[in-house]
């Protein structure tokens, strides 16, 4: 098991957009937390009314679930990469772009879902598939970066090594659960091919809105 805890890889700009997202993120799962306890009836139709239900397909609720999270791990696990990857990809695409790019990386995360499972009636929440095509994104634009890693093999030690190998592996590892989670009944879980459906999005975007010029009329 392997976690990266930082990377050696100064931002340009302040990554408002990821401090942005991540607060939200924050914000809403803390009114998830308090409506789940106070009333666990109506936190699961929350759930079932924001999340993103393949067999129910909802624009609306694509762009509601990348604001959601089901439990503690869940919400720091995902902050956690986007707020050590996040801010070099805000950087190269700017602030404005970046938001767009994290968006549609979202919406390509759940499609990729729904294609796979699109009768599935479990809701799926979370950033994963957001976050995951800025890995994607990280990865191409930042192969060579180090990034510091935690690894959890009968002890724990720190190595640092080059970004696409660090995401590479991750990638490779949603491939593989993914995969082996096809024709599989579930009743919950991850959703996989939201994370591979979110990082290819984010590995095609990248170029696309790095040539896209917003032009002011004067």
């Amino acid at each position: 098991m392997f976690f990266p805890y930082k990377d050696d890889n100064p931002s340009i700009l302040f990554p408002f957009v990821t401090y942005g997202i991540i607060a939200i993120n924050i914000l809403v799962f803390v009114g998830q937390f308090i409506l789940s306890n106070n009333n666990p009836q109506q936190g699961a139709a929350f759930v079932f009314t924001f999340g993103f239900v393949p067999a129910e397909f909802n624009l609306l609720t694509i762009f509601t679930s990348m604001f959601m999270h089901g439990g503690f791990a869940h919400i720091i696990g995902n902050m956690w990469f986007l707020y050590i990857f996040g801010d070099n990809v805000e950087s190269i695409l700017g602030h404005v772009k970046y938001f767009i790019f994290y968006i549609a990386c979202g919406v390509g995360a759940a499609l990729a879902q729904f294609f796979i499972e699109p009768f599935s009636q479990i809701p799926m929440i979370g950033a994963s598939g957001a976050i995951a095509g800025v890995l994607g994104a990280y990865m191409i634009r930042f192969p060579k970066a180090r990034v510091h890693v935690f690894v959890i093999f009968i002890f724990i030690t720190t190595i640092v090594v080059p970004a696409q190998i660090v995401l590479g592996l991750w990638f490779l590892m949603q491939l593989t659960n993914g995969l082996g989670s096809i024709g599989v009944n579930t009743t919950g879980g991850v959703a996989w091919f939201a994370h591979i459906g979110g990082f290819i999005a984010g590995v095609a975007l990248l170029n696309f809105l790095q040539k896209v010029r917003f032009e002011k009329n004067e």
